[in-house]
């Protein structure tokens, strides 16, 4: 199963020239780094990230995060996973450009 991060374009370059990340500000604050599935992931753009467009969505695979993957009660009781540990460009199986179209973001329509 994959799960589902976004990032801010100068996130996303610090992760990949880091090769790691604890996370955007919201993450931070929290002391996890938050996920969505894929059956989150387009509310969870409209609701922190609607008028945002240089937008990175970034997949990845949950069993390699072990026990380090919790998943949470969250937004309207729904569980969400949450990573406590840092991620690891390692731990990206594939990103891509998140645009922000006429009617929202355009998410890649294998996503869909």
């Amino acid at each position: 199963m994959l799960i589902y991060k976004i990032l801010r374009r100068p996130e996303w370059d610090a992760l990949c020239a880091a090769g790691e990340t604890a996370g955007a500000p919201v993450d931070l604050a929290d002391g996890f780094i938050h996920f969505s599935t894929a059956a989150q992931v387009v509310e969870t753009a409209a609701k922190h990230f609607a008028t945002e467009s240089d937008l990175v969505l970034v997949a990845v695979a949950i069993e390699p995060l072990g026990a380090d993957l919790k998943w949470e009660v969250s937004r309207g009781g729904a569980l969400f996973p949450h990573l406590y540990r840092r991620l690891r460009r390692a731990d990206v199986v594939w990103d891509t450009a998140l645009p922000l179209g006429l009617c929202g973001h355009i998410f890649p329509e294998a996503l869909l």
